[in-house]
Parts: C-alpha cells; structure tokens; sequence
C-alpha cells in the first residue's frame, strides 16, 4: 500500500525505534536467527518481519494509540494489536546470567506510570505506577538485569527483592543510592545520630559514588525516550515486555 510507514524506506527507521539503519538489520537479522519469524500454517501475518518489528518498536517509541498507529502501516487496529502482543515478548532482551569477578554493577528504582490497576499502586508521583528495578553495567553502560515490575508503592528495599533484580546479579557488587539501606549493596556513607559531619574521606567517597551512579540515571533519560514508559496502557506482562524489550533497544544503541 502506498503512504504507509514501511521498513524498506531507512527514513522511518530512526525517528520511529531510536536505531540507525543498520542497528536496525542487526535486530531483524538476531530475530530471525532466534525463531521470531517460523513458517507457521493458516492465515500469514498482513506485514513482514521487519515492518512488524518496525511496528512494535513506534508503539513503544511514540506511545500512540493503535487506532492512529495502525493506518500508519496500513493495518487494522486488531492487527496491530495481534502484532504486538505477539512480537512484544520476543524483543525481549536477554538478562546476563554470569559477570566478570571484577565488574561493578550500578542499580536503581524508577517509576513506570502503568493504566493497568492490577500491577500498579498509586506513589509518590501521584499516579498509579509500577516500580521497575534496573541495573546496568558500570563500564559499559549497558542495561544488564531488570525486575518484575512491582506496585508503586514499594520503596526500592522492598522492590530489590520482590521484582527478582537481586538474584539476577548475585554475589556481585552492585552499588545504588541511599534507599538501598540494609540490602548489601555498597550506598553512600552516612551521618551517625548527632554527627554533624561527615569526616573529609567520606564526603570524597561519596563524591566518587554520585559521579559513576548518575550513569544509571542516565540510563534511565535515554530509555524514557520511548515514551510508553511515561504511559503505559499496555496490560498484564504487557509493561514488562515493553521494558524488556525497551532496554535491548537501549543497549544496542550503546553497543552498535
């Protein structure tokens, strides 16, 4: 059909999934190699691979409803939702099983504004949302464990544990920001009850520790770039594949 937004023409790739074109083709290609696209019988799907790919990734990008993002691709508005409910999960990224003995890991808690009630609780934004729990690699940048979703309202003690971010990294060290108290994760010093400052070594530790944690928060600026995660309407694990596979887009921005 002409006039739709297609994955053969490079113009639309960028401005509707924050890849180039060629970080693009290495994301079909990894689909393809991981059984996103089978032969299946019946009724073939109404576009190819890459344009559905292309479809979830403006979705989630863009945050538009499926009544205007579906004559987008020249689709029904039931297409596209088939499309991604089907394709959402497997963009999903793979969550790092092993890290070196020496890495360093930086995690922190940010607030996914979520429609659905069930997995969400009202917090202190005011909106219901879910507490997604992120960590990210300290040398690379790059997004390597995310938790379940949890209900807004939990603080990030809680949701460490709940959301399954602290069995996904183990034993190795994870430094995070001072709502981390009594996890085992390396956080700022503190004052002692009637201290009233900390010794010089300590403020220059945390120092160096607001310097390298900022760049989860920096994480966090980039990925919100797809705007679903401002506004979630998507329901059930539908937030938690789009945060999955929100943080494999991120990575290979980073990675190439």
């Amino acid at each position: 059909m002409a006039g739709v937004v297609t994955a053969s023409e490079p113009s639309w790739i960028t401005p509707f999934t924050g890849l180039s074109p060629r970080q693009f083709g290495k994301l079909v290609t990894a689909l393809r190699c991981e059984g996103a696209d089978p032969v299946c019988k019946g009724r073939p799907w109404s576009l190819p691979l890459e344009n559905r790919v292309l479809l979830v990734a403006a979705y989630w990008r863009t945050n538009l409803t499926l009544r205007q993002l579906a004559p987008l691709f020249g689709v029904s508005k039931s297409a596209a939702d088939r499309i991604i409910d089907h394709l959402g999960s497997s963009l999903a990224f793979q969550q790092r099983r092993r890290f070196r003995k020496d890495a360093v890991l930086i995690a922190d808690g940010t607030l996914v504004p979520t429609r659905d009630h069930t997995v969400a609780e009202q917090s202190k934004n005011y909106r219901y949302s879910t507490n997604r729990q992120v960590v990210i690699d300290a040398d690379t940048r790059l997004v390597v464990a995310v938790g379940r979703p949890v209900p807004g309202n939990r603080n990030d003690c809680e949701a460490w544990e709940l959301s399954g971010a602290k069995d996904a990294v183990g034993r190795t060290t994870v430094i995070a920001d001072g709502g981390y108290r009594d996890t085992g994760l390396v956080i700022p010093h503190r004052r002692d009850p009637g201290q009233a400052k900390l010794p010089d070594w300590k403020e220059e530790h945390n120092r160096s520790h607001r310097k390298v944690r900022a760049r989860v928060e920096h994480a966090f600026a980039r990925m919100k770039t797809w705007k679903i995660l401002r506004d979630c309407r998507l329901k059930g694990d539908g937030v938690h594949h789009a945060m999955l596979g929100i943080a494999r887009l991120h990575n290979l921005t980073l990675a190439g």
